[in-house]
């Protein structure tokens, strides 16, 4: 497993506008904390699936396909908690375990020698 600078900048700058488009568009009180929150989650998918090289294709297709799927996870998540009224406790609930499971899963099949 190896980490591609110039893949993982353009993760970085591409979750950037796409947290972005959050900030500008979301008009509710917790604009901030779904800022900070999508960027995270969103930039954390994104690196893993573009910027990691792995050395077994088997455990790259895997990889990858569970990163763009949690990346998709991430964004609709994060655009219902866009436009939808919620408590900061539930954001941070919902994307921290969303979180903390992809990263499990993302370790998992790391470990694994196929």
């Amino acid at each position: 497993m190896k980490l591609d600078f110039i893949k993982t900048s353009i993760a970085v700058v591409v979750s950037g506008l796409i947290t972005y488009g959050f900030y500008v568009f979301n008009a509710n009180a917790n604009k901030n904390l779904v800022t900070v929150g999508s960027f995270i989650f969103l930039a954390t998918t994104l690196i893993l699936t573009i910027g990691i090289r792995f050395t077994l294709p088997r455990t790259a297709t895997m990889a990858r396909t569970l990163s763009w799927i949690f990346f998709l996870v991430a964004l609709a998540s994060n655009l219902i908690f866009s436009f939808a009224i919620f408590k900061d406790e539930l954001y941070i609930i919902i994307n921290g375990i969303l979180l903390l499971i992809y990263l499990l899963i993302y370790y998992w099949i790391g470990t694994s020698k196929q």
